[in-house]
């Protein structure tokens, strides 16, 4: 016997599991139900696919037996099964990359945290929850060997074994008694697990009606198949309830709230297929790694194939959860099949097509349950703007924006609707603080006109949003671009010749710092404003730039000056002063975009200069 010590980060997970995650602890048996028909699945593709193993014999299914005296649970499957090096790796580590930032995700409230178990790839460890000890059987197809892992949290064993057949065999030592009732494990099957697609047999105690009148009847111990095991995505849609699907939804997903919508497909005709897709109420924890898990499953004519091809459905559409059935492909499937096989591929497409649909449809509808949606998943969806995306208009439709005229986010339909008769453009600003868009000096020359401009204070709105050219024919531009001066404005705002001189020597004074200096059109109330040449990355795209680590080239901006401000009517008039008043507007512009200052102390020095002659 082999003593073996748990991986650091499995000991702190077995620590929550055994003292914070109490409230929910029923979700233990999903979680290893789920594993078994994991199990089952790749033992059934293999026998499909590879030789070796088309010649085993067995009949899928899944076991559970209690024992009341003895406070046991025991959950047997004749599925894939492992060996010494696969109880290790699968038992005794983690290997799923972003384990410790499931520990850090722990939020304290139990009913949360249990939902991201099965989320992180951990479900089995949620067995400790009721059981202060588990051994595990197990048997790899094709092998003589059985091996058994057991732990009492403190470590674990590896010994040699037997088991009749290949598979695994679960043995928890209960707690207490809450989970030996045969009723209550059934009543907790039917709820989370009723459509695993293998049958799951218990003995239960069913009743027996007497042959003969005079006798009474009885109840007799019988092992009976106790779940649907039906592939519920291959069921018409008549025949099934809101609950169905749910429950459904919370099995595939390991999620214990009920998702906000699902979209169920069968396609017939030149290509076949079924798919049932479901947009999660929460967040996946992994939504903006890199390394994200897929979350549909594929399946070729009910016949698991895998649930890690992220090729399914586009990365903008990755927090989508559910089913793909294919009729016509290849069971032995390979990652480049799944890249280049034209059937695969028309029915991304139209998932793709049908999913988008489905989410106008509930903005169109419920357009309140659809604002959940959205905060949830909106940065993802807007993900779908970058570059040559064939669904861009599609996803336009999708996205809501704060603006300056409304209280409440707005569609670019309902802009386009209730844009001014001579209005040429749709407008956004966009930077990362809400705040200090709004009163940006650049909005002046739109808010006198009444015209309404987007305020885009997402982080992807600074990427995704210089790709948007035009919505429905309309020209999508930002306003702190230099070629929309005219659109805003019906006239030329006339200069005297002292205001030019006075422009042209700023200009000189700021060569080092700004590209230009000239006359502003859409300044009010401020002296200046700072905008970037239509063909340079504005402030909000450089620093973002900066953060991902990419060396750009300074872009010098744009100094708008407005010319009927009292400080450039009284600075036309005292030369004396041109020197540190073009300098302070320079960084008075700057701070109202939020930009740095290079150099604070001579900002300082040169302002306390003016308010001291000021007073």
């Amino acid at each position: 016997m082999q003593k073996h010590q748990f991986q650091t980060q499995v000991s702190d997970l077995l620590n929550l599991m055994i003292h914070s995650l109490y409230s929910n602890k029923e979700i233990f048996l999903r979680e290893l139900i789920s594993n078994a028909s994991d199990a089952l699945d790749k033992l059934n593709y293999l026998c499909l696919t590879n030789d070796d193993y088309k010649s085993l014999q067995y009949t899928p299914r899944i076991d559970i037996k209690l024992d009341k005296e003895a406070k046991t649970l025991i959950i047997t499957d004749n599925g894939i099964g492992m060996d010494e090096d696969d109880l290790i790796n699968n038992l005794g580590t983690i290997a799923r990359s972003g384990t410790k930032g499931f520990i850090e995700s722990m939020s304290g409230d139990a009913k949360k945290d249990s939902s991201l178990i099965g989320q992180f790839g951990v479900g089995f460890y949620s067995a400790f929850m009721v059981a202060n000890k588990i051994e595990v059987i197990s048997r790899k197809a094709l092998s003589s060997d059985a091996y058994k892992w057991s732990s009492d949290t403190n470590g674990y064993e590896i010994s040699k074994s037997t088991l009749d057949s290949h598979g695994t065999q679960i043995t928890l030592y209960l707690n207490d008694d809450e989970f030996t009732d045969s009723f209550r494990i059934e009543n907790i099957i039917t709820k989370y697990s009723n459509h695993i697609p293998y049958p799951i047999y218990m003995d239960r105690d069913e009743w027996v009606a007497p042959q003969d009148e005079n006798k009474e009847g009885h109840y007799e111990s019988k092992n009976s198949q106790i779940n649907k095991a039906s592939a519920l995505w291959r069921m018409s849609k008549s025949t099934l309830k809101d609950s169905d699907y749910n429950d459904f939804y919370k099995q595939i997903s390991h999620d214990s709230s009920d998702p906000l919508l699902h979209i169920h497909t069968k396609a017939e005709g030149k290509i076949e297929y079924s798919t049932l897709f479901y947009i999660p109420s929460t967040q996946p924890f992994d939504l903006f790694r890199v390394d994200y898990q897929s979350g549909v499953k594929l399946y070729v004519k009910r016949v698991f194939i895998t649930d890690d091809a992220k090729e399914l459905l586009p990365p903008y559409l990755r927090f989508v959860r559910g089913v793909m059935d294919v009729e016509d492909i290849p069971l032995n499937v390979s990652r480049e099949i799944l890249q280049e096989n034209k059937i695969l591929t028309a029915v991304k497409d139209q998932s793709v097509k049908k999913i988008l649909s489905e989410l106008e449809k509930l903005l169109n509808n419920d357009k309140e349950k659809y604002s959940k949606l959205y905060s949830l998943f909106g940065n993802v969806i807007k993900e779908g703007l970058y570059g040559f995306n064939a669904n861009k208009d599609n996803i336009l439709n999708l996205c809501l924006f704060k603006s300056t005229l409304n209280d409440k986010p707005i569609t670019l339909k309902e802009y386009k609707a209730a844009m001014k008769e001579d209005q040429k453009s749709i407008y956004y600003i966009s930077g990362q603080n809400e705040s200090m868009l709004r009163n940006s000096p650049l909005l002046e020359g739109f808010k006198s006109k009444g015209i309404n401009v987007l305020i885009c204070d997402e982080e992807i709105d600074t990427i995704v949003l210089p790709m948007v050219n035009e919505y429905d024919s309309i020209p999508f531009k930002s306003i702190n671009s230099s070629d929309i001066d005219s659109e805003i404005t019906s006239s030329e705002i006339s200069t005297s010749d002292e205001t030019n001189a006075l422009i042209s020597k700023i200009k000189e004074i700021l060569k080092d710092e700004v590209k230009d200096v000239k006359i502003s059109n859409r300044l009010s109330d401020s002296v200046a404003c700072l905008i970037y040449d239509k063909n340079d990355p504005d402030y909000a795209m450089q620093t973002l730039l900066k953060q991902m680590g990419q060396e750009a080239p300074k872009i010098k901006p744009i100094l708008e000056i407005n010319p009927n401000h009292e400080i450039i009517a009284k600075l036309a008039n005292n030369e004396l002063m041109i020197n540190d008043v073009a300098i302070l507007i320079l960084n008075m512009a700057k701070i109202s975009e939020g930009m740095s200052i290079e150099n604070p102390s001579e900002f300082s020095s040169k302002l306390a200069k003016i308010i001291s002659k000021a007073l």
